[in-house]
């Protein structure tokens, strides 16, 4: 059992699981594991636009340098720019500090190794260790402290490697773009980018004060992305969470496209062109069963693994994919990142539609999804998924569901919610099983709390 890391990172409630110390004692501990040589260490620092994030921001820079690390502080940048520059600047690690798409009242540290990937399991678990250790003994001298400084020209080297993505003959001249920033990490650099690009840009979602981070605004929330784009007739729109990891873009009729669609339609394209490393896509057991027949149709294969991009990533590069993602908008595409980039994915996808010349709505519904349903139970404590009268709920649902749909329940890696869901051909089934293994968890885990 992990103590502190979850599925992306630790992350909780700022100055109550997120505090000072924890931020200090995360950073001597990954400080010191990665000194690995005689020679200065430097490790990168962005953050996202939460008010918090100053606060953790400075103990991390005062557990580094007490560790002899210099910090580079990079302010407000998307993680996959962290992930990016960590290894462009040769750093020794780069850590982003960001809850992603949680309430301004969250906040996370997620840290990422010398080639810009995300931490194994068993790093993060010797990082654990070694921060309810005592490390005193360990601290630098007074002579070889580690130094901080704020980095200026990061906007613009992440900016660039953005554009650099698309063919040399790719630009989005014509095409009338709204970008929806989640008043978050991307807040500068996505809507520069894309009018760099050649696009008329508007941009909602860029006016972080601290407190309205993925409030009402970004992929989690768009219904103001999809009523700008009906206002203003856009071509497309493209909403961004809060680190600006994930993306879900929105067609001219203000339709959402989610992560699947947007895996179906850079699967096929990169396809026909040649570009697919391996016959298929790596999503996880949350992507819909129609991506799965799809994908079938073109010959090529869903892989699925657990929930978290992390664990994408993983089967990618252990076994050579180089495109895949979750249907909640992280989509990794290795050739160019090594995590996932909602702005990137947007941009392979825009490069589909120029090429094709079509609306965004007949390029970007290329299945149709089945009936899935997703429900959320919040408990306080206990294990419900272990009670019997759960377990027996879940096999019922299973059995009811057959071979044409399927049931998936795990707990989250992030917060105290277990997340049920069921998809398959007949909806009113779907619907049925999945509030009967709902009722059964809430049941549960009253009991647990009485």
């Amino acid at each position: 059992m992990r103590k502190y890391f979850g599925t992306d990172g630790i992350r909780g409630r700022a100055n109550g699981i997120i505090t000072p110390d924890l931020a200090l004692r995360v950073g001597q501990a990954a400080g010191l594991l990665f000194q690995r040589g005689d020679y200065r260490h430097r490790v990168v620092i962005g953050k996202d636009t939460r008010l918090s994030g100053y606060m953790i921001e400075n103990a991390l820079v005062a557990g580094f340098t007490s560790v002899g690390m210099d910090v580079l502080l990079l302010g407000p940048m998307p993680t996959p720019a962290v992930a990016m520059l960590t290894r462009s600047m040769r750093c020794d690690l780069g850590v982003m500090i960001s809850a992603s798409h949680n309430a301004y009242e969250d906040n996370g540290i997620k840290l990422f190794g010398p080639d810009g990937f995300k931490l194994s399991d068993d790093v993060e678990l010797e990082i654990e260790a070694m921060i309810d250790s005592d490390l005193t003994r360990r601290l630098a001298g007074s002579a070889t402290l580690g130094r901080a400084k704020r980095i200026e020209s990061v906007h613009a080297r992440y900016i660039e490697f953005a554009k650099r993505t698309l063919p040399r003959q790719v630009d989005l001249e014509g095409m009338r773009v709204v970008v929806d920033c989640a008043n978050g990490a991307g807040y500068k650099v996505a809507p520069e980018t894309l009018w760099e690009l050649g696009a008329e840009v508007m941009s909602i979602g860029v006016e972080p004060n601290g407190f309205n981070i993925n409030h009402e605004v970004g992929s989690t929330a768009p219904e103001a992305l999809i009523s700008k784009v009906r206002e203003l007739r856009a071509d497309v729109g493209i909403a961004l969470d809060g680190d600006a990891d994930r993306v879900l873009i929105v067609d001219e009729k203000g339709q959402k496209v989610d992560g699947d669609q947007l895996m179906g339609v850079v699967a096929r394209s990169w396809k026909e062109d040649g570009r697919l490393a391996q016959p298929g896509v790596v999503a996880t057991i949350m992507s819909n069963l129609g991506l799965e027949r799809y994908l079938g149709d073109l010959g090529l294969d869903l892989v699925r693994t657990a929930v978290g991009d992390r664990y994408v990533l993983e089967h990618m590069r252990a076994h050579g994919f180089n495109l895949g993602g979750e249907q909640s908008g992280h989509i990794i595409m290795s050739d160019y990142t090594t995590t996932g980039d909602g702005l990137i994915a947007a941009l392979q996808l825009l490069a589909v539609v120029k090429r094709l010349d079509k609306p965004v709505s007949e390029v970007c519904h290329c299945f149709e999804p089945l009936p899935q349903v997703l429900k959320n139970v919040r408990y306080k404590s206990g294990t419900p998924l272990q009670e019997a009268t759960v377990i027996k709920a879940i096999e019922a649902g299973r059995e009811r569901l057959g071979a044409s749909g399927r049931l998936v329940i795990r707990p989250s890696g992030t917060e105290p919610v277990i997340r049920v869901m069921g998809e398959g051909d007949n909806s009113d089934l779907v619907n049925r099983v999945v509030d009967d293994v709902v009722d059964a968890v809430t049941q549960a885990a009253s009991k647990a709390a009485a």
